[in-house]
């Protein structure tokens, strides 16, 4: 008697989203720790603008910190709206922070000053933000909208973050990063129109 072999068991939603999450931060803190250890100096593998060096960089910045202010600073937000998005939709959590990753570091390496370097995740905070608060606009979904307006009550002052502050604290990663959420929501419900379209012809 043969029986068919069985499927393995997808993970839970929410477990995944969790298990993504907390390893890339966990990465992001074993290369903080290492720089302290070694010291290795990884800031200097940030983006460096209008260089050739800096445009390798925009993959590597979002991994790399300053120090543990700087990334616990940014650990909470990213977890907490990383985790929404992946519950929301997986494939499109994934054209957000492809979108964030590479409109905040090209914002950077376009606009901040020479011979700087530009490290952190803020980017990738700020557009998974602006992800998360579009998709309320362009799915039109009671679900996203009450997503959207729970996050402007909790992190609706991060909006100012989009704007020339502190002269250390890169509002060209925020301001790109936001708009690159935004475009990856606005493609992700057009993707989701054209396909529902087509499945009714």
């Amino acid at each position: 008697m043969t029986t068919a072999p069985q499927q393995p068991t997808a993970m839970h939603p929410f477990r995944r989203a969790l298990t993504l999450w907390g390893v890339l931060i966990a990465l992001m803190w074993l290369l903080l720790i290492t720089d302290w250890v070694v010291p290795a100096h990884l800031t200097q593998f940030g983006i460096t603008p209008r260089s050739f060096e800096g445009l390798l960089g925009i993959g590597a910045a979002p991994f790399l910190h300053a120090g543990a202010g700087h990334l616990a600073s940014n650990m909470i937000p990213l977890a907490v709206l990383g985790t929404v998005a992946a519950l929301r939709d997986w494939n499109g959590m994934w054209v957000a922070l492809a979108a964030a990753v590479l409109l905040s570091g090209l914002g950077v390496w376009l606009f901040s000053p020479a011979h700087s370097v530009t490290v952190g995740a803020s980017g990738v905070v700020f557009g998974l933000f602006g992800y998360l608060l579009a998709r309320g606009v362009f799915m039109r979904k009671i679900g996203d909208i009450l997503i959207a307006v729970l996050l402007v009550c909790v992190y609706g002052s991060m909006i100012w973050g989009v704007f020339p502050s502190q002269p250390h604290i890169s509002w060209q990663a925020h301001l790109f990063g936001f708009l690159g959420g935004i475009a990856a929501a606005f493609l992700t419900a057009r993707h989701r129109r054209i396909t529902a379209a087509g499945g009714l012809s």
